[in-house]
């Protein structure tokens, strides 16, 4: 319960995560006691303006037992909050406290709202099934697979995950292929487990993960679509991304040639292992993973899991939470995943090395998007080939230029066979340089050299 000591000052802290204003009480205030429900607990003013100012409300005898009622009628399980009316500034404010509820997830009116940031926002139904689960401590995937049998799994794939395990060293496990996955929880009551199948299956289950190699949005130079088990899946996407991703060659002083990557490796591995770990397996997405000549962009089904944010993802001391927990351990056993938690951390590390890549994280769609992008850089001439650096290019552009003024940069991109987020960046640098000009109306002008103006 919020004292009136501490009320100012949340007030003048203004709505966040766990507080919201509300000149009036009906609907929309049950609507967020609910959203604080569903996350972390929060508190309702009722009589405060969305800007922080003190409006007040009218509050009669019997009020606050009105608002209470229609609180706990309209909402299931029933939350009974504490509420309390409190004058400030000679005005009359409501105070509203909800703690998080233990039994997720509540609705009101048959909807489920969760608060995120200072917005309360209406579930789906895979969030509204996510967050029960996390409330009874479940995962989806740790459930029997309906129809499914011990004969439907591969004895060869689980003694390799039986060897892989023991060799690691973080558990010991039987020989017995089939004791060892029950001793795992992957077999229950004598039937495979969704995580099994995932994992083990002799005919796995269709989820795909497509991939290609794009020239352009709409133009696709490879496709292909990888439908296996889990372990296998990893490996054959990362070989198919290292056959299409450039490779430069240097030679240090004692002329032993080292190869280096347009991306670092370990961190795109370490991004694809969480797009197959944490996807939402109950979405029929398929994970999508686009190579570009400057870009690689991976797509999860399923957004992020157990009031996880994209900032928390940026930080080095975000709790993991996890969607599948048995697919999860699997990969922790074999020590295809270090730290439950600590896969950004380790992105993050790995492009200290390349500070041309930018990486980015969002929430797009039903699913998590990230991108890694190429800016300048060593980078730039593994794109346009190991042996062009550059600086080749740029002179290449300022030829061109020379021989064609006004040109524009779609018909630069063209001539060039160069991407144009590429030859921009070659464009700032002969600007800088004071080499070339842009003249003319934006949708009709060119680049010329400065020395013909």
């Amino acid at each position: 319960m919020v004292s009136v000591g501490n009320t100012f000052d949340l007030i003048e802290s203004g709505e966040s995560q766990t507080v919201e204003f509300k000149t009036s009480f009906g609907r929309e205030a049950i609507e967020a006691l609910v959203a604080f429900a569903n996350v972390q607990g929060g508190t309702l003013f009722i009589g405060v303006a969305d800007n922080g100012t003190i409006m007040g409300t009218t509050v009669g005898k019997e009020t606050l037992n009105d608002w209470m009622g229609q609180i706990k009628s309209v909402t299931s399980p029933t939350i009974i909050p504490d509420i309390s009316a409190e004058t400030l500034m000679g005005k009359t404010v409501v105070v509203i406290s909800i703690d998080e509820y233990p039994v997720k997830p509540v609705s009101t009116r048959g909807k489920y709202y969760k608060r995120i940031a200072t917005a309360n926002h209406q579930l789906s139904l895979s969030e509204i099934t996510d967050l029960y689960m996390q409330s009874l401590q479940l995962s989806w995937d740790s459930y029997e697979a309906p129809r499914a049998t011990l004969g439907d799994l591969s004895i060869e794939k689980i003694e390799t995950f039986v060897e892989q395990v023991n060799q690691g060293g973080r558990f010991n496990l039987e020989t017995s292929p089939l004791s060892a996955l029950e001793k795992l929880k992957y077999i229950v009551n004598n039937q495979p487990s969704w995580a099994a199948l995932l994992l083990f299956a002799e005919e796995p289950p269709r989820h795909h993960i497509h991939i290609g190699r794009f020239k352009t949005p709409s133009m696709i130079i490879d496709d292909r679509q990888i439908t296996d088990t889990l372990f296998e899946a990893v490996d054959q996407a990362m070989k198919f991304i290292v056959s299409h991703i450039s490779v430069a060659f240097d030679f240090d002083g004692n002329l032993q040639r080292k190869e280096r990557f347009a991306y670092p490796l370990p961190a795109l591995r370490e991004v694809l292992l969480n797009a197959v770990v944490h996807r939402d397996y109950t979405n029929a997405s398929d994970i999508q993973i686009k190579i570009f000549d400057d870009s690689i962009t991976i797509f999860s089904p399923g957004k992020l899991y157990g009031g996880l944010s994209v900032d928390d993802l940026s930080t080095d001391h975000y709790q993991s939470r996890l969607r599948n927990k048995l697919v999860a351990e699997a990969f922790y056993l074999t020590k295809n995943i270090e730290k439950y938690g600590s896969g950004f951390i380790r992105i993050r590390k790995e492009l200290e090395d390349y500070p041309e890549i930018s990486f980015s994280i969002e929430e797009s769609g039903d699913g998590v998007l990230v991108t890694f992008t190429q800016g300048e850089g060593v980078n730039e001439g593994v794109n346009e080939g190991v042996n062009e650096g550059v600086n080749e290019g740029v002179n290449r552009l300022l030829l061109l230029i020379g021989q064609q003024p006004g040109i524009r940069l779609p018909e630069l991109s063209e001539i060039l066979q160069t991407p144009v987020k590429t030859l921009e960046r070659w464009i700032k640098q002969l600007r800088d340089d004071n080499q070339v000009v842009f003249k003319g109306a934006s949708k009709k002008g060119g680049y010329y050299i400065i020395n013909d103006n």
